[in-house]
């Protein structure tokens, strides 16, 4: 009766009159609620019916005449048996009523285990959209502490690997650069003033830089190669040699930064980019651009994060030594130096 009339008033009659104590009543009813909830899957009722079903079973919740774990075990019984395409319309309505979850109850295992199963049905290639809005509905729903979520093992994602052309052969940088010399010996004096001379970098744009600037992402993506000595070595030097290009390369268009900043202020959307582009032809733009160079920066601070904190699993043998220790803390101070002015409030929200 309650079900046709879609109204909780039956069951709370029904639960006063049943025999036994709080706890038993509230365990028949919830036997009850997946009775008629198997009988509803078996008669292939409509997704109406089934979802009237967990909404009565919630207004318990809200009563206090079913136990808290009740809604998500009926869920979970109906992702089990429905095919997917129903799964999609049963998704949709836990979706809209986010924050009717959250009031439930205190989030279970039960209930975050429901949707990891539903995500192992799906494909990742055929259904990509619904393995989306499952993963973005989780992130909503579960807190940032919520251990599923975090990476308690500090364990690197050691397949996110930067391409880039590894051929100097193939490279038109260096070819680049000496046309480019070559057109500015061509401009004739008196065409451009003092004030109006770009601020050019001192160190060239060539071949080997954009190698040893897109070989720092692979220090980026495993951090234990910085307590390798031959690899520390080699990681210094590289950086060097980036830190000081930011220091002397001019940034384009720093009034236009900074207005994009007043409007992200001000609710302005802000968009950017998890993965760079590496074409050669890009490399005189991404330097010149305050986003890349804060993207960059921001790699370095947390990389320095890892290598001079103290991580749970972390190897013992894992240990900077005085010298190290010493570099980070000044190219810790040369990083916010050399980041844009727009972005050093962020930037300095880094600091270790």
């Amino acid at each position: 009766f309650a079900l046709n009339n879609k109204n909780i008033k039956p069951l709370l009659n029904t639960f006063s009159q049943l025999p036994g104590s709080e706890n038993e009543k509230k365990c028949t009813l919830d036997q009850a609620f997946r009775g008629v909830l198997e009988e509803e899957i078996i008669n292939h009722s409509s997704c109406e019916n089934v979802l009237a079903i967990i909404s009565l079973a919630i207004g318990g919740v809200t009563e206090g005449v079913c136990t808290a774990s009740t809604p998500f075990v009926l869920l979970g019984d109906v992702l089990d048996c429905l095919p997917l395409d129903q799964c999609d319309t049963i998704f949709t309505f836990v979706e809209k009523n986010v924050a009717t979850w959250k009031s439930v109850s205190a989030l279970n295992d039960v209930h975050f285990c429901t949707w990891l199963d539903l995500l192992r049905r799906l494909s990742k290639s055929q259904n990509t959209v619904f393995c989306g809005r499952i993963q973005l509905f989780l992130a909503r729903l579960f807190p940032l502490s919520e251990k599923s979520g975090l990476n308690l093992q500090s364990q690197f994602n050691l397949e996110n690997v930067t391409v880039f052309n590894t051929n100097e052969q193939e490279s038109t940088l260096g070819q680049k650069h000496t046309e480019d010399r070559e057109e500015g010996m061509d401009v004739e004096e008196g065409e451009m003033g003092d004030d109006e001379a770009p601020t050019t970098c001192s160190i060239p744009i060539d071949y080997n830089l954009y190698r040893k600037f897109w070989s720092l992402q692979d220090y980026f993506r495993n951090p234990v190669q910085c307590y390798e000595k031959i690899s520390w070595k080699t990681f210094l030097k590289y950086s060097e040699e980036v830190l000081a290009v930011f220091k002397s390369y001019k940034l384009d268009d720093t009034q236009a930064s900074r207005k994009k900043m007043e409007e992200l202020k001000t609710g302005g959307e802000h968009v950017y980019f998890a993965k760079f582009l590496t074409s050669e032809k890009l490399m005189d733009l991404q330097l010149s651009d305050s986003n890349f160079r804060r993207h960059i920066l921001l790699q370095y601070l947390i990389l320095f994060q890892y290598l001079k904190g103290q991580v749970k699993f972390k190897s013992s043998n894992y240990v900077l030594t005085d010298e190290q220790s010493l570099w980070i803390e000044d190219t810790t101070k040369s990083v916010y130096q050399v980041s844009p002015t727009c972005n050093k409030p962020m930037i300095e929200k880094m600091e270790i």
